[in-house]
C-alpha cells in the first residue's frame, strides 16, 4: 500500500509540474530579426541571448519530433524529461519543448525559435540528418547542441550526438571476445549502410588487437535465403585452424532468428562459435526469443535504468521507449551545468569535461570533435534472462571508441 501511495503521489506531482510545459511550434523569424541580404549571402541569425525564467531558472530547449514519423518517440522523451525535472533538475532548469518535426527544415526553425525564447543550450533534435542541417544555425546563434542521434557521422565541434553509437558497442564486445581467447571472427551483417559500418568497425577493432576477420557475408533482404552465406561462414571458421571463434550478427527480430538457425544448420557449434551483437539486442524480450543463447553484446547496464523504467511505467501506464533515457540524462546533465556558475556554464569546455557525466545509461563524456565515449557493459543472453558478464568500466580513461 505505501508503494502504491508513493506512485500515486508521484503521478500527481508530475502532472502538476508538467502542466505548464507545453510544446512550442517553430515559427518563421519575426520581421525584427530579418535583414536585407546581399546576393549569395546566407541569412544572418542574431546571437542567442539566454534569458532565465522569472524564478531564475535556466531555460533549456528540448527539440523533439512531437509530430511526424517520430511522434511516439518524441512524446516518450518529453515525458522522460519531465520526470528528470521532478527528480531534481527542476531546481535549476526549466525545459522548453519545441516541436522539431521530422525534417531538417523543421529542426532549423526549432533552433531559431529556441534562440528567440532565450535558451541556454539545445537538447536535440533526434534524427541525424536534422541535427547536421541545424548545426550551422546553432553555431550562428552561439548555442551548443547535444543531439539524441546515434549517428557519429554528424558529430562535429558544437554538435554532440549522445545516442548509443554503433562503433563503441562493436569495439567493446570485440575486445571482450579477444580477452576470452577468441582470435578468429566472421561478420554476417545486413546489406545496408549500417551493416557496412558495423563490419568495418569489427575489422578495425579486431585487427588492432591481433585478431582476424576470416569471412564477411551480407544478409539478404527480408525473406531472402540466408543459407548460402551461413555455409560460407561455416566453411571459413571450420577450416581446421582450431580455437574459439565468433560470428558478429548485428541484426534483430526475424532476421536474427533465421540467421542464427542458418549458422547452426551450417555446422557451427554454438559452444565454439560465439555469437556477438550490438545494442539492437538490448530489448526486454531478447532472451525469451530463444534464438541465440550464450551470445554477447555491449550495452549500458540495464540495472542502472530499472528504477527509471518502473517509475515511468507507474506514472504513464506504459514502459518507456528505449531512447527515453537519453532525454532524462541530457536534462540532468544540463542541471549540473546550470549549477557551475550564475547563469550556468554551457560552453564547449564544460560539455567536454574529461570527467564526463553519470546517467541512466552509465558514464559518458563528449570529445571536442563531438563524438561521445561511453562506459559499456558486456551482457550475455541466457535461456530466460540477460546477465552482465563484464561490468562497465568505472572510468573513461580508456575510451571505448
Amino acid at each position: 500500500m505505501p508503494g502504491c501511495l508513493a506512485m500515486a503521489t508521484l503521478g500527481l506531482l508530475l502532472a502538476a509540474c508538467a502542466a505548464p510545459i507545453k510544446p512550442i511550434s517553430p515559427a518563421p523569424p519575426s520581421p525584427a530579426m530579418a535583414r536585407t541580404k546581399t546576393p549569395g549571402e546566407a541569412e544572418a541569425r542574431p546571437e542567442a541571448v539566454p534569458r532565465p525564467t522569472p524564478s531564475g531558472k535556466v531555460k533549456i530547449a528540448l527539440l523533439l519530433p512531437l509530430t511526424g514519423r517520430g511522434r511516439d518517440v518524441g512524446t516518450a522523451m518529453l515525458e522522460a524529461a519531465e520526470l528528470a525535472i521532478f527528480d531534481g533538475a527542476g531546481r535549476d532548469v526549466a525545459i522548453m519543448p519545441i516541436d522539431a518535426g521530422d525534417t531538417p527544415e523543421r529542426a532549423i526553425a526549432a533552433v531559431e525559435r529556441a534562440a528567440r525564447e532565450g535558451a541556454s543550450i539545445l537538447l536535440g533534435p533526434l534524427f541525424g540528418p536534422a541535427a547536421a542541417a541545424a548545426a550551422q544555425a546553432a553555431r550562428e546563434v552561439k548555442l551548443e547542441m547535444v543531439s539524441f542521434s546515434n549517428d557519429e557521422g554528424v558529430a562535429q565541434p558544437g554538435l554532440y550526438p549522445m545516442g548509443l553509437a554503433m562503433r563503441p558497442q562493436v569495439t567493446r564486445v570485440a575486445e571482450y571476445a579477444l580477452s576470452r581467447g577468441i582470435k578468429r571472427f566472421a561478420a554476417f551483417s545486413p546489406s545496408t549502410p549500417y551493416g557496412d559500418q558495423a563490419t568495418r568497425a569489427l575489422r578495425d577493432a579486431v585487427a588492432s588487437r591481433g585478431g582476424t576477420v576470416v569471412a564477411a557475408e551480407r544478409l539478404p533482404a527480408a525473406g531472402g535465403d540466408v543459407s548460402a552465406g551461413a555455409r560460407r561462414i561455416g566453411a571459413a571458421l571450420n577450416d581446421g585452424a582450431g580455437g574459439a571463434t565468433a560470428v558478429f550478427l548485428p541484426v534483430a527480430g526475424a532476421s536474427l532468428a533465421s540467421a542464427g538457425q542458418a549458422l547452426r544448420d551450417a555446422g557451427l557449434d554454438p559452444a565454439k562459435a560465439r555469437l556477438l551483437g550490438t545494442g539492437v539486442w538490448d530489448t526486454p524480450t531478447i532472451a525469451a526469443e530463444g534464438a541465440i543463447p550464450g551470445a554477447w553484446f555491449a550495452a549500458p547496464d540495464p540495472a542502472r535504468r530499472a528504477d527509471f523504467e518502473r517509475r515511468f511505467a507507474a506514472v504513464h501506464g506504459k514502459p518507456p521507449h528505449r531512447l527515453a533515457t537519453l532525454s532524462y540524462d541530457a536534462v540532468m546533465m544540463s542541471a549540473r551545468l546550470a549549477r557551475l556558475k550564475p547563469g550556468g556554464d554551457f560552453s564547449a569546455a564544460a560539455l567536454t569535461d574529461p570527467a564526463g557525466f553519470q546517467g541512466l545509461d552509465g558514464l559518458y563524456r563528449f570529445r571536442p570533435d563531438g563524438r561521445v565515449e561511453r562506459a559499456l557493459a558486456v551482457l550475455e543472453i541466457g535461456a530466460d534472462r540477460v546477465r552482465v558478464v563484464d561490468p562497465a568500466p568505472t572510468s573513461l580513461d580508456r575510451p571505448s571508441n
